[in-house]
């Protein structure tokens, strides 16, 4: 007669290969790896933009939202956001067509004196300017 163990297991009941374990493991630490990936470039990312100064973006981001675009110079600076003292900015207008259609070149400029940031954008604006002319215009007999 032969002994039989103390806890018998099911028939059905089997245990992992070591290919599948393996495959287990390999795909974990791949997922893992790639996770610690995009963690790492998003505090990268983060530091720089703690250690770096304003953007011309930012001057034209809030300039199209709040003002009306007139030809000429404007210029202002960055005391109002923390970190940002000493920083200024300086932008050009012209207006390339009589439909609200503005050409600007804003610059940035740090607290040495020098640009760090320079950017040309079209701004439409229709509203804005001395023509107001909207679309296609009757001429006057």
């Amino acid at each position: 007669m032969k002994a039989s163990p103390a806890f018998p297991l099911p028939p059905a009941a089997r245990a992992f290969t070591l290919i599948e374990v393996m495959l287990a493991i390999t795909i974990f630490f791949m997922a893992m790896f790639a996770i610690l990936g995009v963690l790492s470039s998003g505090v990268h990312a983060a530091s720089i933009l703690r250690t770096s100064g304003p953007t011309a973006g930012m001057v034209a981001g809030q300039y199209y939202v709040t003002n009306e675009i007139v030809e000429g110079s404007d210029a202002g600076d960055f005391s109002d956001i923390a970190g940002y003292e000493g920083y200024t900015w300086r932008s050009e207008a012209v207006e390339v067509d009589t439909n609200g259609l503005y050409k600007m070149e804003i610059v940035v400029i740090d607290p040495r004196g020098n640009q760090s940031s320079i950017l040309n954008v079209l701004l439409y604006k229709p509203g804005s300017g001395n023509n107001n002319k909207l679309g296609l215009q009757q001429q006057p007999h």
